[in-house]
């Protein structure tokens, strides 16, 4: 039974999910999100919403959190839900191979479940992700992305807000408009840009590979993107993906993480002041077949450490990017 357990020393919710001990390395010739190894899938899908079988956050999304006294320490039920998000029934088809219309409704999927979770008013976070390549732990190589839904803020988006908070009351600007005026007054780091998003590898990113996909236009929730901006955004991501393939001619391994606004929290109820919707990239790698491992300074410590200098790493990610256009 999965369980919310209060951290008092970092003020945050650790999730205690011992059901995901669970999780099976999969055999080769077989994989849960096939329609030939799962008769519960259509067949032939393009995008497809699976529930989770090994859930962290499963106890559902109405009533209350139920914070329980443990002792000295609290608990409450593991409200939310998990769900993924597959991409194509083809099981070796890679996200930058997707059509425009495939990507599209790839995009609509991501904001078509957004939007249910947002109506859910004991939902205060859903955070949309991928997982990509063993080096980040993925033991299912089927195309796919997840969706937690947290009954509570995770603690790196209320730093973010925080900070871009008091940016905003400090300095009366925001936060977001004054990083992307920097990036492209220096330039070095901007990898591409549209007509509403950019793209670049932040001056103090701590992972060699680890670009921003910023929002230019001032929006906080991916439902707010309409149409023809839902389609920029799946292109875009889907450039990003080749791009990195191309770097090492290999499947590259990343952690891709949509930031979005906070739901059905007071607290944050004038965030569209400060805060905006991006993408953040988590790639492990520092070169070729090297791993950057977050070690006990990252770790324990919270100092990033970048071992790489970023106008270098940029410039590489540029030079792959034309080489997966000219593809």
């Amino acid at each position: 039974m999965a369980e919310l357990r209060w951290n008092p020393l970092l003020g945050t919710w650790t999730i205690v999910a011992a059901k995901r001990q669970q999780r099976p390395n999969l055999k080769e010739d077989y994989c849960p999100f096939c329609p030939k190894d799962n008769p519960a899938l259509p067949k032939n899908y393009e995008v497809f919403m699976y529930p989770n079988d090994f859930p962290a956050l499963s106890d559902g999304y109405n009533g209350s959190l139920g914070i329980i006294e443990d002792g000295f320490y609290q608990k409450a039920s593991a409200k939310g839900n998990c769900e993924v998000i597959l991409y194509s029934s083809d099981h070796h088809l890679q996200l930058h191979q997707l059509s425009d219309t495939h990507i599209e409704k790839l995009m609509q999927l991501w904001k078509e479940r957004f939007s249910f979770y947002k109506q859910k008013k004991l939902i205060q976070y859903v955070f949309e992700f991928e997982n990509r390549g063993k080096e980040v732990g993925v033991t299912m190589y089927h195309p796919h992305g997840q969706l937690y839904a947290f009954p509570y803020v995770p603690q790196k988006i209320e730093q973010e807000l925080s900070q871009s908070e008091k940016y905003f009351q400090e300095k009366g600007t925001h936060l977001f408009d004054e990083m992307i005026k920097a990036e492209k007054s220096d330039g070095r780091r901007i990898i591409f840009e549209t007509a509403n998003f950019i793209v670049f590898l932040p001056y103090f990113t701590d992972y060699p590979y680890g670009i921003f996909i910023v929002s230019k236009i001032p929006i906080l929730f991916i439902d707010e993107l309409n149409t023809s901006q839902l389609a920029e955004l799946g292109k875009v991501i889907r450039d990003v993906c080749g791009m990195f393939d191309n770097l090492y001619g290999q499947t590259f391994p990343y952690m891709m993480c949509m930031h979005q606004g906070v739901i059905n929290n007071v607290k944050w109820a004038d965030q569209k002041d400060f805060y905006r919707f991006h993408i953040e990239y988590y790639p492990p790698l520092r070169a070729k077949g090297v791993v950057k491992y977050y070690a006990s300074a990252e770790t324990g410590a919270w100092a990033a450490t970048n071992p790489r200098l970023v106008e270098e790493t940029a410039l590489e990610l540029k030079t792959a990017l034309e080489k997966y256009r000219s593809k």
